[in-house]
């Protein structure tokens, strides 16, 4: 049986023993006693114990990967402008279609129009995490402290030192040919633990989901339907369409190949709800599957990871026009093209902010003139929508990774049509 076909039943079972478990809860079938065994001991006692703990075995592996993954690739790469390029192409892209994302949740958001008709009321306070400024962005990026940023999970100050480092290390020529060898026997390690725990997926797939809708359940849903299913609708309109048109006409591929080969990996991104936690799956697909060669894919997909929000974007559009015609407040033309500019430059400013998606909405609320309180009456389905996000984010990874790979030559065909 194959990796995907075990996650698929991990996550079925997950799911419908998860939603069992909170169905009987609320009508007190199995009473008191079994119901506190079953809920409190088993699913969010047990296997929340072995679910956080997959969680936390992925983000272990994360800073070495993309350390020694990108100091790897620089030293691989031909030259310095090579670099340049391959920076300015990824950033592009990335804004590009995080812009295009929210120019279709608000068009699909204003046609549909699903906060027409909700009765609202003042709903409980929100306060979102203050977003950063400008200069601080700009200064952020760039480490003081390369450990501190390690030992944090700062992302971009990470892939700034490793790029730092790995041109240091090729422009020393020969003299450092051990170290660059060591740097490359120790990639292989940190790659075969990545690959040891992809095979145990299934099972942290499973704790997982079983926890997640042991606790929360299906009916969260709600009165939130509309507003859930285009979301829901627009996020894979997103991810089949506009990645589709991508992948054919800009990388001339496959697209039924591509996302063939990239179901696992969002399956993956699905069950953790993190494009960070999923990175090294990603990182593995995309090479080994997808053919994108290291000198690229070690940058594009930490890079991704960290700025690539196709998935919040959409959610922010969708949330906006609900949460105005749910007030009953009107955005004009020039507002709703603010939501776009606000949204895609707060891709790259918010990222790797804690509660990131919600900080976004914020200040893309602010921008337009709508009650930031209104985050409180979406929040309930958040954690569900944020599943399919996150497996839309790690295929807009896997795709700006083919383009740009094609574009310079470091793409292997011969992977990408083989079956594996």
């Amino acid at each position: 049986m194959t990796l995907t076909s075990r996650i698929v039943i991990a996550m079925t079972l997950g799911i419908f023993l998860g939603s069992l478990l909170k169905l009987t809860h609320d009508l007190s079938i199995l009473g008191p006693s079994l119901d506190y065994f079953l809920l409190d001991i088993v699913a969010n006692g047990f296997f929340d114990i072995l679910g956080q703990i997959f969680i936390a075995s992925l983000r272990l592996l994360i800073v070495p990967l993309v350390f020694f993954s990108l100091v790897c690739g620089v030293v691989s790469i031909s030259s310095t402008s090579q670099i340049g390029r391959i920076t300015i192409k990824t950033l592009g892209l990335y804004l590009l279609t995080t812009a295009i994302a929210i120019s279709l949740a608000l068009s699909f958001a204003v046609l549909i129009q699903p906060g027409v008709g909700i009765d609202m009321s003042i709903p409980q306070a929100f306060e979102p995490n203050q977003a950063p400024g400008l200069k601080e962005v700009i200064i952020g990026i760039f480490p003081t402290n390369p450990i501190a940023a390690m030992s944090e999970g700062n992302m971009l100050q990470i892939i700034i030192f490793s790029l730092l480092f790995g041109v240091a290390l090729k422009s020393s020529g020969e003299f450092t040919s051990p170290l660059q060898k060591t740097f490359e026997r120790l990639n292989q390690v940190i790659l075969k633990l990545v690959t040891i725990l992809i095979e145990l997926a299934p099972y942290g797939v499973f704790s997982l989901l079983i926890t997640l809708f042991a606790t929360q359940g299906i009916g969260v849903i709600g009165d939130l339907a509309k507003y859930f299913f285009l979301l829901l609708g627009v996020l894979i309109f997103h991810g089949l369409f506009t990645y589709g048109i991508f992948v054919s006409f800009i990388a001339r591929l496959n697209p039924l190949r591509f996302f063939n080969k990239m179901k696992s990996v969002a399956l993956f991104a699905f069950s953790t709800s993190s494009s960070s936690a999923t990175m090294p799956v990603t990182l593995q697909a995309v090479r080994d599957k997808l053919g994108v060669k290291s000198p690229v894919s070690s940058f594009t997909v930490p890079l991704g990871a960290t700025i690539n929000m196709d998935g919040t974007a959409i959610m922010q559009g969708v949330a906006t026009v609900f949460i105005s015609q749910a007030y009953n407040i009107d955005i004009s033309l020039l507002g709703y093209l603010m939501v776009i500019v606000t949204a895609t430059l707060a891709s790259i400013g918010t990222a790797g902010v804690p509660g990131v998606g919600l900080i976004m909405l914020a200040m893309v609320l602010e921008q337009v003139g709508l009650p930031v309180e209104g985050i409180a009456l979406i929040i309930g389905v958040d954690r569900l929508l944020d599943m399919t996000r996150t497996a839309v984010n790690v295929c807009g990874d896997a795709m700006v990774s083919c383009i740009v790979g094609k574009s310079e030559n470091q793409f292997d065909n011969k992977v990408f049509l083989s079956e594996n």
